[in-house]
């Protein structure tokens, strides 16, 4: 398979795929990191390590960092699929399952992805209200 890296508008505006580019810095990658971590599952945390006790609880958060920097690194991995260099880049999650897997899972993705953000939805509609009462 051949890849193309020529395009009509060549300005130094435009990344190789034709999109604009991106002008994040660490600064602000840092600061998105930041607003996605700190929220409701931060404060239900010490909750949860009461809930556990100090051996159980620090174990479980320790797993479940491992497992978060492990799904990190595979989405890293799957940007540019199949050339980390010179593939397809896939800029939503959608479109890299698509992209990788096909069809059938494309679909079932999709179902699992609404799915969670129903479950999200449901579970954050019903903290809030307990939280407010």
């Amino acid at each position: 398979m051949t890849y193309s890296n020529s395009l009509p508008i060549n300005d130094g505006k435009y990344d190789d795929d034709g999109r604009l580019k991106r002008t994040g810095t660490w600064i602000t990658g840092s600061a998105h990191i930041v607003t996605a971590v700190i929220g409701s599952g931060v404060l239900s945390l010490a909750w949860a390590i009461a809930q556990l006790g100090w051996i159980a609880g620090s174990i479980v958060l320790i797993l479940f960092s491992v497992i978060t920097l492990l799904t990190s690194f595979l989405l890293a991995d799957c940007y540019r699929y199949p050339d980390p260099v010179h593939g397809t880049r896939n800029h939503t999650y959608m479109a890299m399952v698509k992209n990788i897997l096909g069809g059938t899972q494309y679909m079932f993705c999709g179902l699992a992805q609404y799915t969670n953000l129903i479950g999200i939805t449901i579970g954050y509609t019903i903290t809030t209200s307990i939280s407010m009462v």
